[in-house]
């Protein structure tokens, strides 16, 4: 499983310019408006809101915006139609398998463009079912790991109850399955680590290897798929 094959625009990055800014609040205000749907909107007990409203509080995303969202997904606030979470199944240019999570509003519109976004890239969607067996869904965690903790943080990561773990630079990626995601990251509070994000998440049950002319073909697609304020999150099996 180790490994991270994610790809998010909705992360805290640093020196986004405003259109980019923008395009991260929507994505994550439609994110907020679904949990809050779907649990409430209450943060004390609906784990998913809060998981989305830390991460809108990690790219420092205005209070009124969360609580807007919130409203809206609660029914507090009409204003327009219902938010649907959806995933499309896809292969990238050279075969990659796509697991495409969208927020939206408007369906057709959305499955349009991002079935348009596919074929002008040299991808393409396929039926439902056709990608998505290649996947197993589980809990994921990232931490922020500085230097001096990097020679006790496996340990700690093993105790908190971690199914897997990697490590690139100073971040590490912490996989659960997805029953004990809350559990797991509440262990990893209590050993003051530094949890940047916390979501369910796919992860490929096996990963394939591509050239670097290919993976700059799939790049491109990942950045014109990622312009459209609807797609969230994008998950594939490259290693």
């Amino acid at each position: 499983m180790s490994g991270h094959n994610k790809w998010s625009s909705i992360k805290h990055k640093k020196g986004i310019n405003d259109a980019k800014r923008a395009n991260v609040f929507t994505k994550i205000a439609r994110m907020i408006s679904i949990a809050a749907r779907e649990g409430g909107g209450d943060l004390s007990s609906n784990f998913k809101l809060k998981m989305v409203v830390d991460k809108a509080r990690s790219v420092n995303m205005p209070k009124d915006n969360i609580e807007r969202a919130i409203k809206r997904g609660t029914g507090e606030l009409k204003d327009g139609n219902i938010i649907e979470e959806i995933i499309y199944e896809a292969y990238g240019p050279s075969q990659e398998a796509m697991l495409i999570k969208v927020a939206t509003d408007n369906k057709n519109r959305t499955f349009g463009e991002v079935r348009n976004i596919l074929t002008k890239n040299g991808g393409k969607i396929v039926t439902a079912g056709a990608i998505s067996y290649m996947f197993n869904q589980v809990g994921e965690i990232e931490i922020s790991v500085k230097e001096a903790d990097k020679e006790d943080i496996e340990m700690k990561l093993i105790e908190s109850g971690a199914e897997d773990f990697s490590l690139e630079d100073n971040t590490a990626w912490v996989y659960t399955k997805l029953s004990e995601l809350k559990l797991v990251k509440e262990n990893l509070e209590k050993e003051n680590l530094q949890i940047l994000n916390a979501e369910p998440s796919y992860v490929a049950t096996q990963k394939k290897e591509i050239t670097e002319e290919e993976r700059e073909k799939y790049e491109n697609l990942l950045e014109k798929l990622d312009e459209n304020d609807d797609v969230v999150e994008i998950y594939d099996d490259l290693k």
